[in-house]
């Protein structure tokens, strides 16, 4: 380990979770659970990266018992059949003496090229502003998700797995619920500011925190953006971001997991600078929890740039470095990089060179 990236290779302790240092593999999506079902290869897979020295890892986005829960065929389940091949997949990190939780997730009425059988479900019967898509959600679909989310939760606490996370972010359920491009419901599950649309998050929160119990650490992801619209901001102010957050806190969540698109950018520059707090930053001020963040560690553009076929070549951590030394935020999650690199961890422990990002790789499960 060298001094200049020691800062990352600090131990992290929340409740039964002991993480060797701060970095956590991000959630991403892979697609490749044929059926829906993981299997050997996803075991040997998240098996690697625990072996090349991640601190935590974090799974691709598996989905609840509802139905059209997912808007890729091969996006993994977990429920039912699933969880035989999700034992298999800690049971190996475990192994490998690495930490692991599910990302549980709904990803509501957006697109991914697919086009499922039955009707998508949202908040509103919309995908963005205007834009029609599937159909408005009941008072029993809204109980059932809610119901889905804490099952989820409490079968990968019986599983084995160190913690859970709740996917609220990117434009999915739970963020089509905060967004008023996407909640236009007059009942008690909108209304017209964001700690009003939050109920529905809070809810979810709640009834998983009463599946796991107290003990379990239990992370929500949440983001400004939208894969819809980039520009959305939720909480225009930390004022804003206290109301969205802090029921939440009080809820149940003890990590917040802060998606940014770049995670060196302030979230509100007008107020403390191009250098001020990021979107972590900010949501630990307010609630005075833990939080990660994310967004394009390690390359020398942004992770979206991969969506385009695009490469990247590897970027120093010294950005990474500053923040963390002033403790702006706890952990951070590293994607893209991991995806080249299974070791990206440890040859940052070393000092060694560090690989780039290879649009190619996402091609297979390796």
């Amino acid at each position: 380990m060298t001094a200049a990236t020691d800062v990352l290779f600090r131990p992290f302790n929340l409740k039964g979770l002991h993480l060797k240092n701060r970095i956590v593999m991000a959630p991403m999506t892979r697609a490749m659970a044929e059926g829906g079902l993981p299997g050997a290869k996803q075991a040997e897979y998240y098996r690697r990266r625990a072996a090349g020295g991640v601190g935590l890892i974090l799974s691709e986005g598996t989905v609840i018992d509802r139905p059209v829960s997912r808007n890729l065929p091969g996006i993994p389940f977990f429920h039912g059949a699933a969880l035989d091949g999700w034992k298999q997949v800690i049971d190996a990190v475990h192994g490998a003496g690495g930490k692991m939780g599910p990302q549980i997730w709904h990803t509501g009425s957006t697109r991914a090229g697919w086009e499922p059988e039955l009707p998508v479900e949202s908040p509103s019967g919309l995908v963005g502003p205007g834009d029609a898509r599937g159909r408005a959600m009941s008072e029993e679909d809204i109980a059932d998700a809610i119901a889905g989310y804490a099952s989820a939760a409490a079968d990968a606490k019986r599983l084995g797995f160190d913690v859970a996370e709740l996917h609220g972010a990117h434009g999915y359920l739970i963020d089509q619920f905060f967004w008023d491009g996407t909640n236009v419901r007059g009942d008690r599950w909108g209304g017209p500011t964001i700690k009003d649309r939050s109920r529905f998050a809070v809810e979810v929160v709640k009834a998983t925190r009463a599946a796991i119990g107290p003990d379990f650490p239990l992370i929500l992801r949440l983001s400004q953006w939208k894969q819809q619209d980039y520009s959305v901001k939720l909480a225009k102010t930390p004022a804003e971001m206290e109301d969205w957050l802090g029921p939440l806190s009080d809820a149940g969540v003890d990590i917040f997991h802060a998606s940014q698109r770049r995670f060196w950018e302030a979230e509100y520059p007008e107020l403390d600078g191009e250098d001020g707090l990021n979107f972590a930053g900010w949501a630990k001020k307010v609630t005075g929890k833990p939080t990660i963040s994310v967004g394009s560690v390690g390359l020398n553009g942004e992770f979206f740039n991969a969506f385009r076929g695009e490469g990247s070549t590897a970027s120093p951590l010294d950005k990474l470095v500053a923040r963390m030394e002033r403790d702006e935020f706890d952990l951070i999650a590293v994607g893209r990089a991991l995806i080249s690199d299974p070791s990206w961890v440890n040859h940052v422990r070393q000092g060694a060179a560090l690989k780039g990002f290879a649009a190619e790789d996402l091609k297979e499960l390796a």
